[in-house]
């Protein structure tokens, strides 16, 4: 299958162009200003782009995500558009968890502070994930901000380094957008702005064999 990866949009997804793929990839920060506007106007974008699969979670700016009432944000998704909160799904026996937490700075969306808190979040990743998706990256992987400070968030390298995922996505440091591999996961900060809020970089796009689907005898 052909997954392509994007992060970082801040309402200009109408100035994309898109690679071919199977699967559709946003890891977070769909808005600018996280306004209930903002997300409907998104999510008719997303649902018309030609994927079979896309997946999105939230990010730091989507304050309309951690608002809106869980049974209010259902119905708002729209068909063929899967939403993932601190949740999986499996397709073609490839599993797929999504977080949209990053470290606690100054009050923003899904924001939850260095430790306990945010390790939380990522204990529920499960084991045998294959693709993960999380809006903050690990600590010292396609991190640096622009004064290469280290923003990742040592709590999530460590899970990430236990599971092993195949793929983590992430964006949220525009600045250190590109590509890593270290060990057996493949790292991408996918995001499609830069510091200074310009549309300069490119979608990711990459492939990942299905899993053979094991039924219960």
């Amino acid at each position: 299958m052909q997954f392509v990866a994007i992060s970082d949009t801040h309402c200009r997804h109408h100035n994309l162009r898109l690679p071919p793929g199977d699967v559709l990839l946003h890891t977070g920060d769909i808005t600018m200003r996280g306004l209930r506007s903002e997300l409907l106007d998104f999510l008719l974008w997303f649902r018309l782009q030609p994927y079979k699969h896309k997946i999105f979670i939230g990010g730091n700016h989507d304050f309309c995500l951690e608002q809106i009432p869980a049974p209010q944000l259902a119905c708002l998704i729209p068909e063929g558009v899967t939403y993932l909160n601190d949740a999986g799904v499996s397709i073609e026996g490839l599993q797929i968890w999504g977080s949209p937490v990053s470290p606690f700075h100054h009050g923003w969306a899904f924001n939850r502070h260095r430790g306990a808190h945010i390790r939380r979040h990522w204990q529920k990743i499960p084991d045998d994930t294959d693709i993960l998706l999380t809006h903050t990256p690990p600590f010292g992987i396609l991190d640096q901000i622009v004064t290469e400070k280290n923003n990742g968030d040592k709590d999530l390298l460590k899970r990430v380094l236990s599971i092993q995922p195949s793929i983590h996505v992430f964006g949220h440091i525009h600045e250190a957008y590109g590509q890593q591999r270290k060990g057996a996961t493949r790292f991408y900060n996918a995001s499609l702005m830069n510091e200074h809020y310009q549309l300069v970089n490119q979608p990711f796009s990459f492939q990942l064999n299905p899993k053979p689907v094991t039924g219960s005898a």
